[in-house]
Order: C-alpha cells, then structure tokens, then sequence
C-alpha cells in the first residue's frame, strides 16, 4: 500500500461522536510509552501525524486520522500504568470498552506490544478481553531496532508460548521498529488485504 495522503480527522472522549461509520477502520492501542505515535507516524511515513511524546498517557482521547481517504486509523488512549489518576484510567476503559464494542465499521484492533519485555498481564489480559468479546486483533511488537534480532525473537517466542496456553489459535504478529522502517510494509499490506474484504462486503449488499 502507498500512503498518498494521511490526516487528522477528530478527537472525541465519546465513542457516539465518532465519525460516520463509512470506511473500515483499525485502531491502535498498547501499554504507556509502547511507541504508539512512532508507529502511526512511521507507517503514515508523516512525522508529526501522531504527537510523540516521553511522557505516558498522552493520549487521552479517541483520535481519528483518515489515510488515502479510503480507511480511518484511530489512536487509542494506552493502558497500564500511567501517571494520571485513577478516576481518569477508569473513566478512559470505559470509552475505549464501549468503543471497541460498538463501532460498527472496526475490522481489526492493532495491539502495540514492547518486543523488549516478557509477556505483561495487562497485555494478555486485554488480549483475552477481546478475545472473549470476538473483536479482531493482531499483536505488533514494537521497537525491535532496541536489542538484537536473537533477543527479540525469543521474547516474541516466549509471548507466542504464554499464549498458547489459553488459545486455540494465536493472532497475527508483526515485527516493527519505528527507527528503521522494519514492518511497515507488511502491516500496511494486512490493512490493504482487509480493506478488500470490506469493499467486496460493501459490494455484495448494493
């Protein structure tokens, strides 16, 4: 897929004032300080799109950009343990549950996982929630470029191997770094083949 044109679209705390369900969507959303913005700027190849920041929880709202005008790419607030109160971590599950549970028009949730760490509770936890809720999702394993190709292998085996526990059959993964480019590609080609399948579904009902 070629990114010919990526922008900001909305922010809303509210999942009901989202933007017209009209193209598929895929949303972002990973532990604090897993990369998020880099990712969403190195994939979108526009480095300002998503604001980085060294401080987590920076995002605190439901951002949609709109890319090619053909698909929405929507920034989720992260979870985990950020530096703000818990009213507001409580107050942002419950937007990002109902939003996740309602969008009409979400093929797939893109979940940002640390390829430096061994698997985390509140990543499997969140992983099993969607599981349990049949939400689609794929595990992208950020900042690859941090350690060495052996060392990220065998954290990413060992989070395949933790999983395996209790599913069936484990999700898709990507292997990226926002520093080098490594799986920009192959993720953009997921949402490319996806996005064929909800032109073939708009197809089929006209």
């Amino acid at each position: 897929m070629i990114i010919r044109d990526a922008r900001f679209l909305t922010s809303n705390s509210r999942a009901d004032l989202c933007p017209e369900p009209t193209m598929p969507e895929y949303a972002f959303i990973g532990r604090s300080n897993v990369g998020k913005s880099s990712l969403i700027n190195m994939l979108t190849g526009r480095n300002g799109l998503a604001k980085t920041s060294s401080s987590p929880g920076k995002t605190q709202l439901i951002n949609h950009f709109v890319i090619n005008d053909e698909w929405f790419l929507v920034d989720l607030p992260g979870y985990g343990y950020a530096k703000v109160s818990k009213t507001s971590r409580a107050e942002w599950a419950r937007m990002i549950n109902f939003y996740l549970r309602n969008r009409a028009n979400l093929m797939c949730v893109c979940v940002l996982i640390d390829s430096r760490h061994p698997p985390q509770a509140a990543d499997l936890e969140f992983m099993e929630k969607l599981g349990e809720e049949g939400i689609p999702f794929v595990m992208i394993f950020t900042k690859t470029d941090k350690q060495s190709t052996a060392q990220t292998k065998a954290l990413v085996t060992s989070y395949l191997q933790k999983m395996s526990e209790i599913w069936d059959e484990l999700p898709r993964y990507f292997q990226t770094s926002a520093e080098t480019g490594l799986g920009r590609d192959e993720v953009l080609d997921f949402i490319e083949e996806v996005n064929k399948q909800w032109d073939a579904n708009a197809a089929a009902q006209e």
